[in-house]
């Protein structure tokens, strides 16, 4: 179940839960369990998301961390403007192969066109897998 902020646009929040996330969240298995502009919570399982050598895909971090920075810009953003992911970079600290990783994105920057979040992957234990910063650019949506 994901929570958000109480003052968010309920047109925002309904978009929202029926994207999941977009497709390829959806076919990942991302879970959001919180999200706001300021901090975000979701989850991925490790199984389904491997790479031939059975550790977790380094792309998948990034799906992880791109998915959750844009849902946070997005609500920044509000319900009559669009985020749109224009720089990502990420490091990878330590591999995993099974369970689930734990992402965390907090905002380093919330400007009017411009957002930067930092979103940490982490396993069940605690360990930091991976860290990500992404940029996302606010513009209005087109009708």
């Amino acid at each position: 179940m994901t929570t958000f902020p109480p003052d968010m646009d309920p047109a925002l929040v309904a978009r929202l839960i029926e994207t999941g996330g977009g497709e390829l969240a959806k076919k990942m298995g991302i879970e959001f369990l919180e999200l706001s502009a300021e901090r975000s919570v979701a989850r991925m399982p490790v199984e389904g998301n491997r790479q031939v050598v059975g550790l977790l895909h380094g792309g998948a971090h990034v799906v992880l961390a791109e998915s959750l920075g844009s849902m946070s810009a997005a609500i920044h953003g509000g319900g009559d403007r669009i985020a749109v992911g224009i720089e990502i970079n990420a490091t990878h600290s330590k591999s995993i192969t099974e369970g689930y990783v734990v992402a965390t994105c907090e905002a380093l920057v919330l400007g009017r066109t411009l957002t930067t979040h930092q979103i940490t992957m982490r396993d069940e234990a605690g360990n930091l897998l991976s860290t990500v910063r992404m940029t996302n650019f606010i513009r209005e949506m087109k009708a």
